[in-house]
């Protein structure tokens, strides 16, 4: 499968997902806003978002992956057609391993949840008493998510190693669908009792994507057992590897538990909910564009560097770093330059305020310009895990982390929530420069006269498709606020316009001419 047929297929999907995604937000705006029950949800839902992004698409992705590849390339050297089956008893030594340790793992935190809480939040000294209990109710709650999510996961694992990617990138649609139902049949009459209804929905969710993913792996002819657990070689080596790529791959998503954290120990009630609802939209490139190339790239990289072709491994990671930038860099724009009426369109109405638009607005302004390096982390850490060096990404975490933390004690008291976005996106530019660097160094990536060439020309039809949004987000704002019919038109207009207007830039500047994207469509990665 060709790099952008395998993006595309992945993005695709999430983008239904997000699209979804996009519509639970609207309704838990419109029923919760942005006050007490909404940070108290968002609070207890943060940890499972945390271990969905490490897990999902981070850490199983940049320690199994690789191994299970690898695993089965050399069965099948040593008997032809073995391989499956060597990788498959590997999977599942690691579920025996996995499933004790995740049901004490979810136990212990459910046990600890008031002490969790509060070191996340300091006991929300802006809400008091009842906000940090309804919060320490919801998070046990969800706590069963991350053991399940854990176990999809890996399931996803070996499914992206067969090339069957859509399985997995639809698993997603199946929490906006239950949190959807939730809101719309068992909300209940109170912004409290719908904050039960999403936290219940959460955990329903997870069991329904671990059913999906175990009928998929069935229907692939994949079938784990459940053993005693055993610790065998490989094993051993895999859990070595997952901590410190847990860390490295979920830099963004630390960084955003940091923001969130201070949030509620230090700015005013609803602050938390501005910066999850900006956080929402600004995440929408990261998921259809730096997860599915980053998937996609992982088991190509893995397959070149494992047969010693270097130079093919260079040109798959020039190739995605341009399909990043190519896609991400007029995002990024569109999100900065059009913040508001994109929320005030999406999100404004009920409970959400229009004090809350402007509030959600400044935040996904400034957060906006980090999507680039946002994208570009997912694009560069593959070449770390591919050769199997998860702890260098982990250094570079941790600097990023401690970097955006101490941004964030800077910024937070002269700009409020915007100066925790802007510490985020500043700290992802970092984490990017210095993965990109440390490859360089080491001879594992340079930019090819092609990246650098079209990256130019992407920079210019972007920053034309930004000159049209600022002149049309102004207009577009003043029908964001009326009837659905006119939001969805004007919505419609403003994000078609600039789509428009950045076509006709990429190949009014020669970025790219339309033989070459349909030759890109068809083409598959060198080595894989």
């Amino acid at each position: 499968m060709s790099l952008i047929r395998a993006t595309s297929t992945i993005g695709g999907l999430t983008l239904i997902s997000r699209i979804l995604g996009m519509v639970r937000d609207m309704l838990v705006a419109r029923f919760l806003g942005a006050g007490l029950a909404s940070d108290a949800f968002l609070i207890a839902w943060r940890l499972p978002n945390l271990f969905r992004a490490l897990f999902a698409e981070g850490a199983f992705s940049a320690a199994f992956v690789p191994m299970f590849n690898r695993t089965m390339a050399e069965a099948d050297k040593n008997l032809p057609g073995t391989g499956k089956t060597a990788a498959t008893v590997f999977a599942g030594q690691v579920l025996s391993v996995l499933f004790p340790f995740l049901v004490i793992f979810t136990g212990i935190m459910m046990v600890l949840a008031v002490p969790v809480v509060w070191a996340m939040t300091g006991g929300f000294p802006d809400g008091g008493p009842e906000k940090f209990a309804l919060t320490v109710e919801l998070t046990r709650i969800t706590f069963p998510y991350l053991a399940l999510i854990s176990l999809v996961s890996l399931l996803g694992g070996i499914l992206n190693s067969l090339d069957r990617f859509w399985v997995n990138a639809a698993a997603p649609i199946l929490l906006n669908i239950c949190m959807i139902a939730a809101i719309l049949f068992f909300r209940g009459d109170t912004t409290i009792e719908t904050a039960y209804s999403q936290a219940i929905a959460v955990t329903v969710s997870g069991a329904m994507q671990l059913l999906w993913l175990m009928w998929a792996c069935k229907r692939a002819g994949v079938t784990l057992r459940l053993g005693l657990p055993k610790l065998p070689p490989r094993v051993k080596k895999m859990l070595a590897l997952i901590l410190p790529a847990a860390v490295g791959a979920g830099a963004i998503q630390f960084n955003l538990l940091i923001s969130t954290s201070l949030a509620a120990r230090f700015l005013p009630q609803g602050s938390v909910s501005y910066l999850y609802y900006a956080d929402r939209l600004n995440q929408l490139p990261l998921g259809l564009i730096g997860i599915g190339v980053g998937t996609a790239i992982l088991p190509a990289l893995s397959r070149q560097i494992g047969s010693g072709n270097e130079q093919a491994a260079k040109d798959t990671q020039n190739r995605a770093i341009e399909l990043a930038l190519f896609l991400s860099l007029p995002a990024a724009i569109a999100l900065c330059i059009a913040a508001t009426p994109l929320i005030r369109g999406l999100l404004q109405h009920g409970e959400f305020t229009s004090a809350d638009t402007i509030g959600s607005a400044s935040a996904l302004a400034v957060f906006a310009l980090g999507v680039p390096a946002y994208v570009l982390i997912k694009v560069l850490t593959p070449g770390f895990y591919a050769r199997e060096d998860t702890k260098t990404p982990v250094r570079v975490a941790l600097f990023s982390m401690l970097f955006n933390l101490v941004g964030n004690l800077i910024l937070i008291w002269p700009l409020g929530h915007v100066g925790v976005a802007a510490s985020t996106a500043i700290a992802a530019w970092v984490n990017v420069l210095v993965l990109y660097w440390l490859l360089h160094r080491d001879d594992h990536l340079k930019a090819d006269t092609r990246l650098i060439s079209r990256g130019t020309r992407i920079i210019a039809a972007s920053a034309l498709m930004g000159v049209a949004l600022w002149f049309a987000a102004p207009i577009a704002d003043n029908f964001m606020a009326r009837s659905l019919g006119e939001r969805v038109l004007a919505l419609c207009l403003l994000c078609g316009g600039g789509a428009l207007v950045y076509a006709v830039a990429i190949f009014g500047t020669g970025a790219y001419r339309l033989s070459e994207l349909k030759s890109l469509v068809t083409r598959r990665p060198q080595g894989s």
